[in-house]
């Protein structure tokens, strides 16, 4: 058996720091319930979670915010991260979970599309390829016997598209801010889905559409505590993966997110496994199991 320190050691524990990020979102559903279950709305419970990653990032990271002032397209990634954690953790709270996480993961054909305006990027024939596939797999998982048109049935389907396009725009604008401080772009991260979770709930109390957040009670504060450290942990997880892995390697583990959602899902009877899911569910994942492979066929440099 390979050492940590031999070069297949270090890879096997950098795909295991992967798949520890893919458990971590593909199982978040869970704990985000318990929260609604407690009386805090998945917005409310998005904004403190990522007020305590915010407050501990600015605690070691002080002058993290000097960074937008040179990199305007920070604030551009702010409201697109704040937008993907809302949709995504709003979704998986109130939806199906397995049609939620399927439609998420459009994000490579939205990639297509933002790649060429915001990067320059012009679609290529497979990168077009990818794209239908994953848009024919997207009509499948949509048209429903009772729907004339494959549109969102639900909020949580409208929420899962939204969080996956903006999940695309985070990681096109991560792409073109790669000289920014790592920290300056952790903040917009964390500082987005703080922000606009934070005024997105209380914009809801007032039109009467979320519930105020509940007075502390250590049952609830003991979730969101959980679940921030549960994200930290996967979130080392990925930084330590992704810098040992190629990005082809890295983007196929991480696609493992689709099985331990739709599993625990299933299991635990918050996700129905249909025909129609399946068969359309297998043509997003064909598109991005594409995208990562072509990845490994483009020259890349080490960080």
């Amino acid at each position: 058996m390979a050492s940590a320190g031999h070069p297949g050691g270090a890879r096997a524990l950098a795909a295991l720091a992967l798949l520890l990020n893919a458990i971590t979102w593909g199982v978040s559903w869970w704990p985000f319930r318990q929260l609604q279950n407690l009386g805090v709305h998945p917005l409310w419970a998005t904004a403190v979670i990522y007020t305590v990653a915010l407050v501990l990032l600015l605690t070691v990271r002080p002058q993290a915010w000097r960074g937008f002032a040179q990199h305007p397209g920070l604030w551009v990634l702010l409201v697109a991260a704040g937008l993907t954690n809302i949709g995504f953790n709003w979704a998986v709270t109130v939806g199906d979970v397995v049609r939620v996480v399927l439609l998420f993961y459009l994000m490579p054909a939205w990639v297509v599309m933002l790649a060429w305006p915001l990067l320059g990027e012009k679609p290529t024939g497979p990168s077009l390829l990818r794209l239908a596939l994953a848009l024919v797999g997207v009509v499948v998982v949509l048209k429903t016997p009772d729907s004339p048109w494959p549109w969102p049935q639900t909020m949580a389907d409208g929420l899962a598209l939204m969080g996956g396009l903006c999940f695309a725009l985070t990681n096109v604008m991560l792409r073109r801010l790669h000289q920014a401080p790592t920290s300056s772009v952790m903040l917009a991260m964390f500082g987005g889905a703080a922000v606009m979770a934070t005024v997105l709930a209380q914009l809801g109390v007032q039109q009467g559409l979320v519930d105020a957040l509940p007075p502390m009670a250590s049952q609830w504060l003991g979730w969101a505590g959980g679940l921030s450290l549960f994200f930290l942990v996967g979130n080392l997880g990925l930084q330590f993966g992704a810098a040992r892995l190629s990005a082809s390697a890295t983007s196929i583990i991480m696609l493992s997110e689709v099985v331990f959602a739709s599993a625990s899902a299933v299991l635990l009877g918050a996700g129905e496994l249909h025909l129609r899911t399946v068969l359309g569910g297998s043509l997003i994942l064909l598109a991005s199991l594409l995208a990562a492979v072509s990845f490994g066929q483009r020259p890349t440099s080490s960080t």
